[in-house]
């Protein structure tokens, strides 16, 4: 049944079967509406730019271009504004390193079943109304400086020339352009997205805060402790 507060989902895989059994499942999973199931690349980034849209189940082998286009198409016309699942065979490293980077809510690999998908799709929508609560993300002080007066101060800080013992410029470049300047993200999700172990990734997270490249927050959700959130500043 849907109801107002419905998690309206787009389907894109090029074969029609797979297409056929996930609208299948996808009637069992309570609280998601079911927009359109398209075979191709650019049939889902024309339907999942519209605002209709809220979770994109995308796969990425796509016989057009890659889920990775329609991805980078997606976070062009409306940024953070729609969900991407990834449902593909695909499990190379470039390929979940590339959808990790443009902040998917998951990566579920084929094949799998219906419990799996079901218990998934079940995990987002708890996650998305907790991400809906969630206490909004405060801006770092050199953001505020820039705004209380943006003619006195430069843009973003500036990376210093050397940096402390253990740290390397490249790999603090790779978890630079890991995070996202709007989108706050764990450290577990940096590390997945640069391919750098949890512990080196929390070292360069500790640098780049302690010297104002990166704001935190937190994520208060219904699991636990809250989860510590990293924005890159700038």
């Amino acid at each position: 049944m849907v109801t107002a507060d419905s998690i309206r989902t787009l389907l894109v895989d090029d074969d029609p079967a797979v297409l056929r059994l996930h609208t299948a499942y996808l009637r069992d999973v309570p609280g998601f509406d079911l927009v359109a199931a398209v075979r191709t690349g650019a049939d889902g980034a024309r339907l999942a730019a519209d605002s209709s849209v809220d979770l994109v189940l995308l796969d990425m082998n796509l016989p057009d271009f890659s889920g990775i286009e329609v991805l980078h198409r997606l976070r062009l016309v409306r940024e953070w504004g729609v969900d991407v699942m990834v449902i593909s065979s695909a499990r190379d490293g470039f390929t979940v390193r590339q959808a990790l980077a443009a902040h998917v809510v998951g990566y579920l690999v084929k094949p799998f079943t219906k419990e799996a998908f079901v218990a998934r799709l079940t995990e987002y929508r708890r996650e998305r109304g907790a991400r809906i609560a969630e206490t909004p993300v405060g801006l770092a002080q050199g953001e505020i400086d820039r705004l209380v007066g943006p003619r006195q101060g430069p843009s973003a800080p500036a990376m210093p020339d050397a940096l402390p013992k253990g740290l390397a410029a490249s790999t603090l470049q790779t978890i630079v352009a890991a995070l996202h300047p709007i989108t706050p993200v764990t450290a577990q999700a940096v590390a997945e997205a640069s391919g750098a172990s949890r512990a080196t990734v929390r070292r360069y997270l500790g640098y780049l805060t302690d010297t104002g490249h990166v704001a935190v927050s937190h994520r208060f959700g219904a699991r636990g402790r809250p989860e510590v959130l990293y924005r890159r500043v700038g």
